[in-house]
């Protein structure tokens, strides 16, 4: 019976140690995020044009917005599945350009440190379509894709900037329906008697659509593996009590925003991997920026990067959210 004792205090001991260790980490990790300006401090991208080899002056999200609509797609290892989400996303663009002349537009792919050849695939766009329509961001290593996501948006020049993912699982034109709403709640913003927005334009006023596949979740956990269904439950659970209720998807990686939330939110952002969404809602509520959540068409396509380490990655970052911002060493600007 002392032995049972013996190794249960060891256990005991052993538990206090690790947590004791666990919030030790998350601490240490937290202060060193704490200044997002160090944190993320880079050098500024270079867009050089492939055609003329000339670099091109890199805009910045504080600065007035030069194009419509700015679309940003983050690119790991994706030389196969990129072309096809470009070239959707390409033809719909051209077509409404033709039909709207004052329908301007930019792509902006942002290679996350790829080691196959997806940089030669876009930079093979970026030559088919000039520049100044489809830009090149090379991150040189891995740094995530909520990392890859803030560099194209600080560095993009559209009214409107939409997030989508390189595989092509949205329908790329239900960003009529992300833009749509977005001008609805403009347009009810400017015409509340007490609102200050009455004669900002749309990228003046911070609004973030989300598209959702909450609609497509019965059908999901019908065909979905048990503890696939057993994982994504217990996530969106965290989740729920980390960032709060108000956003049934938040991992959908299609999202638009105007120019003046993107600048809150991606010079605020800390999270660089696959948490970065939660962060983004999070900080929509502490802004107090209008979130509007809209079901989208999707389609699961192969090839998806999502693991057990990705889901450790998640946990791990939403312990420092909820670390960083509760104790109020991650401050807001």
């Amino acid at each position: 019976m002392g032995f049972v004792w013996t190794l249960i205090e060891i256990l005991w001991v052993l538990a206090l140690i690790s947590a004791f260790g666990f919030v030790a980490a998350v601490a240490f990790a937290v202060y060193l995020r704490r200044d997002t300006h160090s944190f993320h401090s880079q050098a500024l991208p270079v867009f050089e044009d492939p055609n003329s080899l000339k670099p091109v002056r890199c805009p910045d999200i504080d600065e007035p917005a030069e194009k419509y609509m700015s679309l940003i797609i983050p690119a790991y290892n994706e030389e196969h599945r990129l072309p096809g989400a470009l070239d959707e996303a390409l033809n719909y663009l051209q077509e409404r350009a033709a039909k709207d002349k004052s329908f301007t537009y930019e792509v902006v792919i942002v290679d996350d440190g790829s080691a196959d050849g997806t940089k030669k695939v876009a930079f093979d766009y970026v030559k088919r379509y000039t520049v100044d329509e489809v830009r090149l961001v090379l991150l040189g290593r891995n740094h995530g894709k909520g990392e890859a996501i803030r560099r194209g948006m600080i560095h993009s020049r559209g009214e409107l900037l939409l997030m989508l993912d390189a595989d092509g699982a949205t329908k790329f034109s239900d960003l009529e329906k992300l833009e749509n709403q977005i001008r609805v709640v403009a347009a009810k913003g400017r015409d509340s008697d007490d609102s200050k927005s009455g004669n900002l334009g749309i990228p003046d006023i911070p609004i973030a659509a989300f598209g959702s596949r909450a609609h497509l979740e019965q059908k999901a956990l019908a065909t979905r593996k048990w503890y696939r269904n057993f994982l994504m439950k217990g996530f969106h659970l965290i989740v729920l009590l980390a960032a709060g209720p108000g956003i049934r998807d938040s991992q959908c990686g299609f999202k638009m925003f105007t120019r003046a939330a993107a600048r809150k939110l991606f010079t605020n952002i800390r999270l660089k991997r696959w948490c970065f969404d939660v962060e983004l809602v999070y900080l929509c509520k502490l802004f107090q920026i209008p979130m509007i959540e809209i079901s989208v068409n999707w389609t699961e396509i192969p090839g998806s990067k999502v693991n057990l380490l990705s889901i450790s990655h998640m946990l791990w970052e939403l312990a420092l959210m909820s670390f960083g911002y509760r104790t109020g060493v991650w401050k807001i600007s």
